[in-house]
């Protein structure tokens, strides 16, 4: 009886387990610098979204994940404004393996914050008497997996310098 339970308690800890502790906006930029003569002009804006996330371990089962989310509108040569948002949460990620931590912290958690920093972003450029922005959905996966290739690509370029 003692060994059965034994020997569940180490399958229960063997198990993947992945929990959202926290989900929370850990630095926000708003800026205007061309009103209130940016709202005079015709509203035609070109939008440039930046995209990064960063994780680190805060102990052995904990990660904290940001997401930073910037974003320029100009109309013509104006920046009619600039936003920059760092959406952060806590996950504890449990029984998974090195390979799988990767996509989970690269892909899995930024997709989970993704709809908060949307908000957030969103909320801003409102405020700040802009229309609505509504950022568009954003391929997590593809944007892992393309990092990943170009980190591998400049290891083995550094490995080839290394030995000529």
């Amino acid at each position: 009886m003692a060994e059965e339970n034994a020997t569940a308690t180490g399958e229960e800890q063997q198990k993947p387990r992945f929990v959202i502790q926290k989900i929370y906006t850990k630095d926000v930029s708003f800026e205007s610098p061309n009103s209130p003569d940016i709202f005079r002009d015709e509203w035609r804006p070109k939008l440039d979204l930046q995209l990064g996330n960063d994780y680190k371990r805060i102990d052995d089962d904990n990660h904290e994940v940001i997401l930073t989310v910037m974003v320029t509108a100009k109309v013509d040569d104006k920046v009619a404004f600039l936003v920059e948002v760092k959406q952060a949460g806590i996950f504890t990620l449990t029984g998974y393996s090195n390979e799988e931590m990767g996509p989970l912290l690269g892909s899995y958690c930024p997709n989970t914050l993704f709809p908060f920093v949307r908000e957030v972003v969103s909320d801003l450029v409102t405020k700040g008497g802009f229309p609505q922005l509504v950022l568009a959905p954003v391929n997590f996966d593809a944007m892992y997996l393309h990092n990943k290739e170009r980190a591998q690509q400049a290891a083995k370029q550094a490995q080839s310098e290394a030995t000529h």
